[in-house]
């Protein structure tokens, strides 16, 4: 069997992980904050190279001031997300603060996918 064969049979039998950060963004900084996520934000977490893949995804019908979006980070083991949490998160997280203070309310989750 070859080692691209094995690799992908590896990574379809293990268990895959979503970093959930949701956030609630006030329409003033609206623009700003999506534009940023998507070309400073997330670029810089994705090059931890500690998450496979994200998503954004936008609530709807929230009663919230501003918009709420989720951006999830689909991590493959506990190791990936010690690393983050532990080298690159404290620096990430106080940038975002420093940018948007409190125009940008944000909570983590974790969660085990189960189905596909």
């Amino acid at each position: 069997m070859s080692i691209q064969l094995q690799n992908a049979i590896k990574f379809y039998f293990c268990n895959m992980y979503i970093y959930n950060v949701t956030c609630n963004v006030a329409s003033e900084v609206h623009d700003e904050w999506i534009l940023w996520m998507k070309t400073v934000h997330i670029p810089e977490v994705m090059a931890s190279n500690c998450f496979m893949a994200y998503k954004i995804l936008k609530l709807i019908h929230i009663e919230d001031e501003g918009s709420t979006y989720a951006i999830q980070y689909t991590y493959q083991n506990e190791i990936d997300i010690l690393k983050y949490q532990s080298e690159f998160a404290p620096h990430l997280q106080k940038k975002t603060q420093e940018k948007f203070g409190t125009s940008v309310l944000a909570f983590r989750t974790y969660m085990e996918v189960v189905s596909d």
